[in-house]
């Protein structure tokens, strides 16, 4: 619970990791007491200054007891202190509303989808549930005493109970979907499609030639592969990037550098340069709640920036493929026109769909690049600019992009008064930032 990257798999308990508490994540689980809900609330001032100490301290006894670990991580996540940061902010935000948990419905939604994506399973839950009380008592001391670490037993039980119904229910749909499976799924490369100068789109195929299932556009899959300069598994989460077919699934992926702490992207090098056409590779189920409504006929306005343009070129495709006349903005923030990944597809489906519009920024110009064909505004993306094309009565926002970028367009499209409920966004990194 609370990973948005992170598998356990089935382990027997180490003494010297877990602490000796027992732990229950069925229904016949006792429901937390009005004492232990204050209790679980006193400790909130010390999850704010100690929060991320007591996660670091979790993960790295996990890695330490349990080596073969490293191969689900996402280890850059690990390296950054994303992974730690984001499980601090979960412990904290359940914490905060655990007398209302609907509040955390949102959350247990985005979380289950991406467990469900990596195969965790209810057995897991309880080896997750010592660790994280043997942290809080080492890093608190005397302050954890039995009836803090009592009260959070029980609140991590109830919280582990939500995650596993949850998780369950996505279990069931999947395997009830034709073509569908739990857990992973053999596959290889059959096709590379280069996409301007950083994306290449994958087109994955099962090895055992069975179709593959129609999935909601928006969804994602995850792709494990092994990563030679680390010596295992790792992985990732792609964004399906056109209309469901029976055959296979594409993905678009950006080929990563290192960025100030944070080391060059692993998974999408491997896949750029280490796994050409026939390659195999594990891949989930389709899973994810940012979908686009299809059944809704109000505008739908996509908001993108770099690779994040990847689930709304499947989101514009499945409007214009349904012949509707639903008026579709497709607004776009990129570099220029060298990494501009499926300019051509854009301007085809614009040509031939009048309800459909679009607003591109390119941050720098090049000498090849022409306003009105290949970009429409200079500079970074100004939902200001286009207030009266892309502000729309009961139109629905969908953003995806880097987490600063989706944080600047919410907060504009707020600004000028759509309702934060027309607003979606795709996270797939830490919540706090």
């Amino acid at each position: 619970m609370f990973f948005p990257r992170l598998v356990i798999p089935r382990l027997a308990p180490k003494a010297s990791f877990l602490h000796p508490r027992a732990f229950t994540t069925t229904a016949s689980r006792a429901k937390l007491t009005p004492k232990q809900i204050q209790i679980v609330k006193s400790t909130i001032p010390a999850l704010e200054e100690h929060g991320v100490a007591i996660t670091t301290l979790f993960y790295k006894r996990l890695l330490q007891e349990h080596p073969e670990l490293k191969n689900i991580f996402n280890t850059a996540h690990q390296a950054t202190g994303e992974q730690p940061a984001a499980l601090a902010h979960s412990v904290w935000a359940y914490a905060t509303n655990i007398e209302n948990p609907g509040a955390l419905k949102t959350a247990i939604s985005r979380i289950g989808h991406k467990h469900a994506s990596l195969g965790i399973t209810a057995d897991q839950y309880p080896i997750v549930g010592q660790g994280l009380l043997a942290a809080i008592k080492e890093v608190l001391g005397d302050a954890a005493n039995e009836q803090v670490l009592d009260a959070w037993a029980a609140a991590y039980g109830e919280l582990a109970g939500y995650f596993i119904k949850f998780e369950a229910d996505l279990y069931r749909q999947a395997e009830a979907t034709p073509g569908g499976w739990k857990g992973w799924r053999k596959f290889f490369i059959s096709k590379k499609v280069n996409e301007g100068e950083e994306i290449i789109s994958f087109h994955l195929t099962p090895t055992d030639k069975g179709i593959v299932p129609v999935y909601q556009p928006g969804q994602f899959v995850s792709v494990k592969c092994f990563v030679p300069e680390l010596g295992v598994y790792q992985p990732r989460q792609y964004s399906l990037s056109d209309v469901p077919n029976r055959e296979y699934f594409q993905i678009s992926v950006k080929k990563e550098f290192a960025l100030g702490p944070k080391p060059a992207g692993r998974i999408s090098n491997v896949l750029h340069e280490g796994l050409p056409v026939g390659a195999e590779l594990d891949v989930s189920m389709p899973f994810g709640d940012f979908v686009l409504d299809v059944n809704a006929t109000t505008p739908a306005v996509l908001i993108s920036g770099g690779v994040g343009l990847t689930p709304m070129m499947s989101m514009l495709k499945t409007i214009v493929d349904q012949g509707t006349p639903r008026r579709v903005v497709f607004v776009h923030a990129v570099r220029n026109g060298r990494v501009h990944a499926m300019k051509d597809r854009l301007a085809t489906i614009i040509s031939e769909n009048p309800q459909v519009h679009r607003a591109v920024f390119y941050e720098e110009i090049g000498s090849e690049d022409k306003q009105g064909v290949d970009y429409d505004f200079e500079g970074r993306a100004d939902l200001h600019k286009i207030k009266d094309q892309a502000v729309l009565p009961d139109a629905d926002y969908y953003i995806c992009g880097p987490k600063l970028f989706m944080n600047a367009q919410s907060k504009s499209l707020k600004s000028m008064g759509v309702a934060e409920d027309r607003i979606h966004m795709e996270v797939f990194g830490s919540p706090s930032e």
